[in-house]
């Protein structure tokens, strides 16, 4: 057996920033896959990136060799506090997931659907009818901050800041402009600290931050930081992927004619499409883990403390797991082994609600519509999501 070949402080086998068109970063991850599938990149300080499938799903399920407690995401932008669940491991992470997963259940989602698919027909009822739109910044930017305000029980108005506030955050993590994500994330805490004191004076039934704030594992509270952390942790998170990867399903459904008139024609296939959409265009290629030892994978060795991107984006393409893993194949059948939402302790926790989110939005659009098109250029999210930022649609409303 070959030595394991460490790397050398320069070394740069990809370029995480590089002008991205629709196809181009997947064209790359593919070749990576053959070529480099454990790559170095000396961007950011320097990250080491996964972009076999076999490989990152290792990583996701020792926790007890990477911790997330270091550095969650490639750049490294948590500058301003611990943010359970996500910045803790085991066992310390886990009464706090226990407390989030009571929110996410398929009850509850039944509960909160009625009111996520007003949202999503009132928003696009108002596109059809002017009959074009960009999707991108006109719906996949504002939609989930109706959703989140109903999860979260807040006025919409203070939801649509949480995502303006969250867009221009994720811009300057973009461009690893570090004082504008430090600003940026003290605003977001100061609004996590307002609706917390807002639950302290008026507990609500049925209320996340409530939740939190009675929790009692071993008899105590939550340390007051570290419940403030876990709220500005959950107003953020779920408004970036669903915000990049919407306008990027229905860039792909509307060139895809044959496809859009099999799902009006049978809605019930809806859900099998949107897991082969996520497996598809995987929104999260940032996502983190920071070895405790030095590691071996696939022959590269890996310092201890070296940041590791786990490229689900890649990961998910991957032709070992997935035959002509690049299309989109209605009724996969493998699709079980696709990570769309990670895997392992902490797979997302919000994915029941994101899948709820995308699903009404092709049920709702679709049977408004006879036929959409995209009708000018789609500009590319950069680094560490993969996505769309601008999807320009136009459609042809149903009589």
């Amino acid at each position: 057996m070959s030595e394991p070949v460490p790397a050398r402080p320069d070394e740069h086998h990809f370029d995480p920033l590089a002008p991205e068109t629709f196809t181009s970063a997947h064209e790359q991850y593919r070749e990576m896959r053959s070529r480099c599938p454990v790559a170095r990149s000396s961007t950011y300080g320097g990250f080491w990136a996964l972009f076999r499938h076999e490989d990152v799903r290792a990583v996701l399920a020792d926790s007890d060799t990477f911790t997330t407690s270091v550095q969650n995401v490639v750049p490294k932008f948590a500058f301003t506090g611990r943010r359970p669940p996500l910045h803790l491991d085991p066992p310390e992470h886990t009464d706090y997931r226990r407390v989030i997963n009571r929110f996410f259940t398929r009850g509850k989602m039944a509960e909160l659907e009625p009111a996520v698919r007003a949202h999503a027909r009132k928003l696009l009822t108002g596109l059809v009818a002017r009959g074009e739109a960009d999707v991108a910044a006109e719906y996949a930017r504002v939609f989930p901050a109706h959703v989140f305000a109903e999860f979260f029980h807040l006025p919409v108005e203070l939801a649509e800041r949480i995502e303006q506030i969250s867009a221009e955050y994720v811009r300057a993590i973009q461009v690893v402009d570090d004082e504008e994500v430090k600003r940026g994330s003290r605003v977001l805490y100061g609004i996590a600290a307002d609706v917390i004191e807002q639950r302290r004076s008026a507990p609500l039934d049925d209320d996340l931050t409530t939740a939190l704030l009675a929790a009692r594992p071993g008899g105590e509270p939550f340390p007051d930081e570290m419940v403030l952390g876990c709220v500005r942790q959950l107003l953020v998170t779920g408004m970036v992927a669903p915000s990049v990867f919407i306008g990027t399903m229905l860039a792909h459904l509307a060139s895809d004619k044959d496809l859009q008139a099999m799902l009006r024609a049978a809605p019930s296939r809806i859900p099998a499409a949107v897991e082969e959409y996520l497996r598809l265009y995987t929104p999260y290629r940032g996502m983190s883990r920071t070895p405790k030892r030095d590691v071996v994978i696939g022959g590269r060795l890996i310092r201890k403390d070296e940041p590791i991107a786990l490229v689900y984006t890649s990961a998910n393409r991957d032709e070992t797991v997935f035959p002509d893993g690049e299309n989109f194949v209605l009724d996969r059948p493998n699709l079980r082994e696709a990570i769309p939402f990670g895997a392992g302790i902490h797979a997302c926790p919000g994915a029941p609600l994101a899948r709820m989110m995308l699903v009404l939005t092709l049920e709702e659009l679709l049977a408004a519509t006879t036929d959409f098109s995209v009708t000018g250029e789609i500009l590319m999210a950069r680094w560490a999501e993969w996505g769309t930022r601008s999807v320009p649609l136009a459609f042809t409303a149903r009589e």
